[in-house]
């Protein structure tokens, strides 16, 4: 189905949400479309955040919003879609489009496998009917089923499309790139380097593929490096845990911005626990690259200055290698909790493979390092 005609279908004036690379040709065809524009496209820090904003939304104009997300963000709009949006609370219509990640049948990866079976069941648990659009869905049938929709809307009910993989064509071309001079891969190289035979623990997406294979290809042991591949956003509070219980050993987190964004609340943890032996590298490239490279707000925003105000008692930003070297070792030796934010490009290498280990081994040889340590 051609992406346009699902927008036409659905006439609204108002999308925000969390980029998904499944529904890649809704994204683009939004940020050609109206870029980022406060008033009809947002992208928002976490798919609660989104349904929030779309609630407030409607309760300004009366009109219907729409959230789009991929289906591993559900976890985050459960709250305000029973306590908020609920036809039994505010009765406050939304209409969702989800990427059906994982969905049974079609390879996916592990993080998204459990998802994909729960995904249409979670939905209609909360009360959201569904209709899935497929590579052969026709423009009648969802025309029929946004007609069926909107009796539900127009009684305070929520609906959701569930967008199958490949389901959705013909979207514009967008470039997404910044001014930083900085790889990913690279800063990562370094990180590895400056943490020697330290715990891990790396964020999902592009970062923890990039470890994965740099450490192959130093003939280095997979053993060092916790991949969490799934659960955006949380990598730095698994990092605090392992912190806490290893107060002797040095702990390292390879954070990303769009993850910072999506939980921020846990710089706040962090800060107020101040444990001396974790290096927390949030790796700042403006952009939610893993799936498609859609804008972050995070290249508007002074992440130091948000870790001090948490009670990080060190934070620095460093855009070139010397100054990455630098603060990577003054962090090392200081014994006590820092942050690095790291300027980077958008961009990765196009054979860049995924882990071929399995997300079980992972944990099962990460605990058994830990526990040597």
């Amino acid at each position: 189905m051609k992406v346009e005609k699902l927008v036409e279908i659905i006439n609204s004036d108002f999308y925000t949400g969390v980029p998904d690379s499944q529904l890649k040709a809704l994204c683009n065809y939004l940020m050609d479309r109206y870029g980022i524009d406060p008033k009809h496209h947002m992208i928002a820090a976490n798919e609660g955040n989104c349904t929030a904003l779309a609630a407030g939304y409607h309760l300004a104009t009366g009109r219907i919003p729409v959230v789009y997300m991929q289906n591993s963000g559900e976890g985050n709009m459960i709250n305000p879609v029973a306590s908020l949006l609920n036809d039994k609370v505010y009765a406050i219509p939304v209409i969702f489009i989800v990427g059906w990640r994982g969905e049974p049948g079609i390879h996916d990866e592990p993080q998204h496998i459990y998802q994909g079976e729960v995904t249409v069941k979670l939905l209609e648990d909360m009360d959201v009917a569904t209709f899935i659009i497929g590579k052969e869905t026709t423009d009648d049938e969802v025309i029929r089923a946004m007609d069926d929709f909107k009796k539900l809307l127009a009684a305070g009910k929520n609906v959701a499309f569930v967008i199958r993989k490949g389901a959705l064509t013909d979207a514009p071309t967008v470039e997404y790139k910044n001014d930083n001079a900085m790889v990913r891969e690279e800063i990562i190289q370094h990180i590895v380097k400056a943490s020697g035979e330290d715990p891990v623990i790396s964020t999902t997406g592009k970062a923890s593929r990039e470890l994965f294979e740099i450490r192959t290809a130093n003939c280095q042991s997979h053993k060092y490096d916790f991949l969490t591949v799934g659960s955006m956003g949380h990598s730095s509070s698994i990092a605090l845990g392992v912190a806490i219980n290893k107060p002797e050993q040095r702990i390292w987190c390879i954070d990303g911005d769009g993850a910072v964004l999506m939980h921020m609340g846990s710089m706040a943890v962090i800060g107020a626990n101040k444990p001396k032996n974790l290096i927390h590298i949030v790796i700042n490239n403006g952009a939610h690259e893993t799936v498609g490279g859609m804008p972050t707000v995070a290249g508007m925003i002074d992440l130091v200055a948000i870790a001090k105000a948490c009670g990080y008692p060190n934070a620095a930003c460093v855009d070139n290698f010397d100054d990455l070297d630098r603060e990577l070792e003054l962090a090392k030796g200081r014994n006590e909790l820092s942050l690095i934010e790291v300027k980077c490009s958008i961009g990765a290498r196009e054979d860049l493979g995924r882990p071929t280990t399995s997300a079980l081994q992972n944990k099962l040889i990460f605990m058994e390092y830990l526990q040597s340590c």
